[in-house]
């Protein structure tokens, strides 16, 4: 494993990435505080010195302070399928950071382990595991029409899948959508696209003033300032 100082995601083992869409490492030599940003996943994390802790889906930005010295390693879920990895309806972790033996006995691990052992324990914890397949299949047809359209679609009515959508997700299907498009504008900066104008009618906002609503409400910055954030300036 890879214990240099930064941040780093790797691709989950084949047998989880129905799953998992990240193992993701982050050493720090410096203290530093750190903007997560809603993404429609769970994360299950083992830190040094601490053990495991669970944090639930964000519905707007928190920020993490990060100390010198500090190691955690963690596995992420796909968008829709942290109630499959944690076994339990993940709304009741919405917005909240747990212990990781609060949520399940099996992410029950002490700080004090080799990096390399503590990440298998939480893949081995992983394993058996799956998404909500229903859920799974409509979030793939979150941008084909409204969520009576999708539901038809699978044949299962609009409350229960609002209802399976709040279980696997953490919140409803219409807050997944604004997560997943608010992603995809990321993924774009973060391939080199800057033209906030542009960025916002190719990711699927009305226009740049949509796009800066949805940045504020769910980074707590607007774009520009978000941007200049994330390159460290």
């Amino acid at each position: 494993m890879d214990l240099a100082t930064g941040y780093r995601e790797l691709a989950p083992p084949a047998d989880l990435r129905s799953l998992l869409e990240c193992v993701w490492v982050r050493v720090a030599d410096a203290r530093d505080d750190v903007q997560i940003v809603p993404d429609g996943a769970v994360d299950v994390i083992w830190q040094r010195g601490r053990g495991v802790i669970v944090a639930g889906p964000d519905t707007t930005a928190r920020s993490v302070t990060v100390e010198p010295g500090s190691l955690m390693i963690g596995i992420r879920s796909l968008p829709g399928a942290g109630g499959g990895l944690l076994g339990i309806p993940v709304d009741e972790l919405r917005d909240l950071v747990a212990d990781g033996g609060d949520v399940d006995g099996a992410f029950t691990l002490e700080g004090e382990r080799e990096p390399s052992d503590a990440l298998a324990r939480l893949l081995a914890a992983a394993r058996g595991r799956e998404a909500d397949p229903l859920v799974t299949a409509a979030v793939a047809r979150l941008d084909d029409g409204d969520l009576r359209a999708v539901a038809s679609g699978l044949g299962i009515g609009e409350r229960q899948l609002r209802r399976r959508f709040h279980a696997a997700c953490g919140y409803g299907p219409k807050t997944l959508a604004r997560v997943l498009r608010f992603r995809r504008f990321l993924a774009a900066t973060d391939a080199g696209q800057s033209d906030l104008a542009r960025l916002a009618l190719d990711t699927g906002y009305a226009d740049q003033a949509h796009l800066t609503r949805e940045s504020t409400r769910l980074a707590g910055l607007p774009p520009g300032a978000l941007l200049r954030y994330r390159a460290g300036g």
